[in-house]
């Protein structure tokens, strides 16, 4: 087993064990590749979900480029709810589970088609 399948399982886990959902393993799969060589970097793999900036990030490189939704008030509440359901408590939040959740919360999973 690679490294970014290592990665994925850890990804399926949180999202079974921490978020509560059971995960299309092909959706995730995607979502972390489409994440890049992000995955593999300590800081960059985690979405420091306390810092304002970083969410706007995810916002403005995830939620507009990448998955085309338009800027609006919704987005960051897809962004808090997704972390509340991840648990604000917890320091490690995988970019790709974000991710994952996100493209779930918006419907936008055609994006990986």
């Amino acid at each position: 087993m690679g490294k970014r399948d290592e990665l994925i399982v850890k990804y399926a886990d949180d999202l079974k064990n921490k978020c509560g959902m059971d995960p299309d393993m092909d959706l995730l799969t995607k979502v972390t590749i489409g994440c890049g060589p992000a995955i593999y970097n300590a800081d960059a793999s985690t979405v420091a979900s306390s810092q304002d900036h970083e969410l706007e990030t995810v916002k403005n490189n995830f939620l507009i480029k990448k998955l085309g939704l338009s800027d609006g008030p919704e987005l960051m509440d897809g962004i808090n709810k997704t972390i509340e359901t991840y648990g604000k408590s917890e320091t490690n939040k995988y970019r790709a589970v974000v991710y994952y959740m996100l493209t779930k919360h918006f419907g936008k999973e055609s994006v990986y088609g």
